[in-house]
């Protein structure tokens, strides 16, 4: 009784409201006017039901319940719709002589939580034939998702389609909850990619995400996480909006904190627009972030003070479903105006509402002191673009869809559909879906529209740059498109020209967690943090990295040499000890100095053969030292130029030869004194030894033993030519390498034992007395020539190049310059400048000697 009496009240208070507005409005419309308008983009659900006619007729506009208040993006839907409908009834080749006719009824969800409460369901469920006999042949739902969710099974009790025009949905697409809706708008499967992809593009490695917490949301960032870490990407912070109200009031300091604290500049936003997503930036719009966000074009979106909800200095980039332009859209609504209609009041209804028209208590339809203002006017007031938009594309898709499905069901099944007193059309809309859900056709823009949801994985997006241009003014422009038919690498295309981010910015923000790494050197993971954050260092030596942010350096092939910006490989030159280079040209000249002075010294023994000084050390073995002198000086010069296989082979056979046969002549010299000296009482052995001149044949001896070790080396692992990459920096050098190195040491072994046997006897017999005895210049000279080459060794080894050549080079002058000068300096003196002291007086007690040998 007390429900009925509260009841009685509330229908008493609006009926005097409606007498006393009456007295000031027109009966028309039985409400209040009211200047109070939907200030920014706010969405409300649209409920399309379709039906058909028989003949040409003009569709109802604004029929229904319009006279509430409806928003600037409801207004752009129903627009497409009808401009959809206008198309297919004008069009001779599909549905001929049939008009598609609609009824439109917005704000349906708030209508069903109303009359919930009371027993009047059937006045939003199509085909309930309670009040309304009309049977509708499908319903186009959208674009809010819960509005048919909720809805949806209320309509499939009389089993009839529903085709959802709004964003993709996962919830919508069970088969087991909504088995008769079919999806307009493709999937995301690539959006994940897409994103990543432009985040590629601009060289931003460290990403934020705030994402929904939903299914939705949670399944996009599962991709998104996939496609990163394929990308070299990293999330800086995942934001993941809860959605209890309650909950997310805890945790918004919680959420700004994340956003402020984190130094990524781009931030990744995906999820249900009706969520708390949507009140985490209307809260954030009220400060300056300075982020550049990533996201659909769902949240391309005004809030009331005439901002963009994802307000931002260097703006917004919006991915949407790639669609063409449909032809006369934009005329169609700039030439939208009530007079262009006579059949009905609804759109002056409209008129009456937004523009400020009078009109006659009497008649309806006489619209008064009515502006000229058009619906694009409108429109852009209420900051909306006149273009068709990706949700109007795909209402328009729906409308057409339903034609081709309608028309190829007309086609076979002729006798299956019924005249209602030859104006209205009743189809079984259940007999359509077979058709519905397999139909494709090219819609005006020339897209084709494939209504198979699993033919419908590949997809492409536009992307839009949205900022603030001026106060209340933004501007929108297509930047780049991103299609997954190309193939990977090549998907996204960029128009770099059009791209702007500030009017005072011309360099495209960074969004990295290190600075990253100049050509020259490397990255180096900072450890316990994510890869993109990383420490450079150089590259080691003979590396490079030509590129920014390389994980590893090059090495550069042997014949080529890092720079000293270890950017670039150079060609390496070719390089050996020649005689233009100074240190060889020193060698050289060196060389033939010693030469022209052994030429010289010899020729003064030549001249000078008959005094006793030439004649009192054995004459014939002085000539050949000499000789062998002037050849080891010689050989000197193979070692300096371009090494050919022949000077490798002949540096090592000269010089082991004619340092074996020096270094012999000298032993055979030195037993030549010992014997003339140490022999007092000779025997008849020794004395034969001295006269037959046995000494001598220490000489070939000794040298045929060289000869057999030089060969065994020539015939095993001889010298040969050979390029060292390693040893000097920027150059090839070519040398000859030793082949058997246990050769060569054998030789210079055996070089050694024989200087070293002559040291000794030499040294034994340095303090025998006579005038021209030689032992103590022997013994000083073999001193020598064994320092000389026992210093080689461990500077040979210590030395690399041509340092190592010139070593050698210098081993080999040293050690022949040490004998001409310890043997043969001080009789060049005597012969030269001392002639007096060349006489027989001074050599007779040598030849003494000898003869009493004999």
């Amino acid at each position: 009784m007390i429900k009925m009496f509260s009841l009685m009240v509330v229908l008493l208070t609006l009926k005097l409201s409606f007498l006393f507005s009456s007295s000031i409005e027109p009966r028309c419309f039985w409400r209040l006017k009211t200047n109070k308008i939907w200030e920014g983009d706010k969405d409300t659900d649209c409920f399309f039901y379709i039906y058909t006619k028989l003949g040409h007729v003009k569709n109802e506009y604004f029929s229904g319940n319009l006279d509430k208040r409806l928003t600037a993006k409801n207004i752009h839907l129903i627009f497409s719709l009808y401009f959809a409908l206008k198309e297919i009834n004008q069009n001779p080749h599909i549905l001929p002589n049939i008009s598609l006719l609609v009824k439109v009824e917005c704000s349906l969800l708030d209508d069903w939580k109303i009359k919930s409460l009371i027993s009047k369901r059937g006045e939003i469920i199509p085909n309930y034939y309670c009040i309304n006999q009309r049977r509708y042949l499908i319903v186009l739902t959208g674009p809010m998702w819960l509005t048919s969710a909720i809805l949806g099974p209320l309509m499939y009790i009389s089993k009839r389609p529903e085709l959802y025009y709004g964003p993709f949905h996962p919830l919508l697409s069970s088969q087991e909850q909504f088995p008769y809706l079919y999806h307009m708008a493709p999937k995301d499967t690539s959006l994940a990619l897409a994103m990543v992809s432009l985040v590629v593009h601009f060289s931003w490695n460290w990403v934020g995400a705030i994402i929904s917490d939903d299914d939705l949301g949670l399944q996009f960032l599962l991709e998104l996480r996939k496609e990163m870490k394929r990308s070299g990407v990293c999330l800086a912070f995942v934001s993941i909006i809860i959605s209890g109200m309650t909950a997310f009031l805890r945790n918004v300091d919680i959420y700004y904190n994340q956003i402020m604290l984190s130094s990524a500049k781009v931030v990744i936003i995906y999820g249900d627009k009706d969520s708390n997503l949507q009140v985490n930036f209307r809260l954030w719009n009220l400060v300056d972030l300075r982020r550049i966000w990533v996201t659909t074009a769902q949240w391309d979106m005004i809030i009331h003070n005439g901002k963009f909800l994802l307000s931002s200095f260097y703006g917004t980039l919006t991915f949407s479903h790639h669609y063409s332009e449909l032809p006369g859209f934009k005329t169609f609504i700039q030439t939208a105006h009530p007079t262009n209609y006579s059949n009905d009041i609804s759109l002056a209804r409209l008129w009456w509402m937004y523009f400020n028209c009078s009109m006659s208590s009497f008649n309806c339809n006489n619209l008064k002191n009515c502006p000229t203002i058009t619906i694009l006017n409108w429109l852009f007031n209420k900051h909306l673009e006149i273009s068709l938009s990706g949700t109007s594309y795909d209402l328009h898709n729906a409308v057409y869809a339903v034609a081709h499905a309608l028309h190829q069901m007309l086609l076979q099944q002729v006798d299956t559909w019924q005249s209602n007193d030859g104006k209205e059309l009743e189809f079984d809309s259940w007999q359509m879906v077979p058709f519905l859900k397999n139909i494709q056709f090219t819609n005006p823009a020339g897209d084709q529209v494939n209504m198979n949801q699993k033919e419908k994985m590949n997809t492409e997006y536009d992307i839009h740059h949205t900022m603030d241009f001026l106060p209340k003014l933004g501007l929108k422009v297509k930047i780049g498109m991103f299609s997954q038919y190309l193939p990977y690498g090549q998907q996204l295309s960029m128009s770099e020209e059009v791209t702007q981010w500030n009017t005072d910015i011309r360099q495209t923000p960074t969004s990295v967690c290190s600075i990253p790494c100049s050509p020259g050197s490397r990255k180096s993971p900072q450890q316990g943090k994510a890869v993109c954050c990383f420490d450079c260092i150089p590259c080691p030596e003979n590396e490079i990295s030509n590129k920014t942010d390389m994980d590893q350096c090059v090495k550069c092939p042997d014949d080529q040499y890092a720079d000293p910006g270890r950017t670039h490989c150079l060609k390496k030159v070719m390089a050996f000890l020649g005689y233009e280079d100074p240190l060889g040209m020193s060698l050289a000249c060196l060389t033939l100095c010693f030469f022209s002075l052994t030429t010289l010294t010899l020729c003064v023994f030549l001249k000078h053969q008959d005094t006793p000084i030439v004649k009192a050390n054995n004459r014939t073995l002085s000539y050949v030292l000499l000789m062998s002198l002037i050849f080891c000086f010689l050989c000197s010069l193979l070692f300096i130029g371009r090494p050919v296989m022949a000077t490798c082979i002949m540096q090592q056979t000269m010089f082991a030869v004619v340092f074996t046969v020096a270094a012999s002549t000298v032993l055979a010299k030195t037993v030549t004194v010992v014997l003339a000296f140490k022999v007092t009482n000779p025997s008849r052995r020794l004395r034969w030894l001295l006269v037959s001149r046995a000494p001598n044949f220490i000489i070939p001896i000794c040298t045929t033993i060289q000869l057999i070790i030089c060969g065994i080396w020539l015939g095993t692992y001889p010298p040969f030519v050979d390029a060292d990459v390693h040893v000097e920096k920027g150059h090839i050098l070519i040398i000859c390498n030793k082949g058997s190195i246990i050769a060569f040491y054998c030789v210079l072994g055996y070089l050694g034992s024989i200087a070293m046997g002559s040291f000794i006897v030499a040294f034994l017999a340095r303090n025998l007395p006579d005038t021209f005895n030689e032992a103590k210049y022997l013994t000083f000279s073999m001193l020598v020539f064994c320092s000389v080459w026992v210093t080689f060794l461990p500077v040979y080894h210590s030395t690399k190049g041509k340092a190592m050549v010139a070593v050698e080079v210098f081993s080999i002058l040293a050690s022949s310059a040490g004998l001409l000068l310890c043997i043969f300096a001080p009789k060049v003196y005597i012969i030269l400048l001392r002639s007096g002291g060349n006489s027989f007086q001074k050599s007779w007690n040598v030849r003494f000697r000898i003869q009493n040998a004999h």
